[in-house]
């Protein structure tokens, strides 16, 4: 993001506003050009149906447009602590060598 804050907790809240998302997190991968990019991870409800391209497109005009998650992954389930929080640093070290789609 070039140095400016993006809040995961907000690209979450939005996500989970959407009706075929189950949980998610968001974390920050390697961007050769903004050091770091949003990367959404993503549980689908049961029987769900939807797209990475829904999904980004369900963020417009919910936050600024450079929030906005670069890629969706969709995954079986999260990593948790015994207390129930999502392990990000986990996710961050499974998703150390992703590589975001360049547009």
């Amino acid at each position: 993001s070039g140095g400016e804050w993006i809040g995961s907790i907000e690209l979450e809240n939005v996500a989970m506003e959407h009706n075929a998302v189950a949980e998610c997190a968001v974390i920050g991968v390697y961007h050769p050009k903004w050091d770091e990019r949003p990367l959404l991870v993503v549980v689908k409800e049961d029987g769900a149906e939807i797209t990475t391209d829904e999904l980004i497109d369900f963020y417009t005009g919910k936050i600024a447009k450079w929030w906005t998650p670069d890629d969706v992954v969709f995954v079986d389930e999260l990593p948790h602590t015994p207390t129930g929080k999502v392990l990000k640093t986990k996710l961050r070290e499974i998703y150390s060598d992703y590589t975001l789609p360049t547009l």
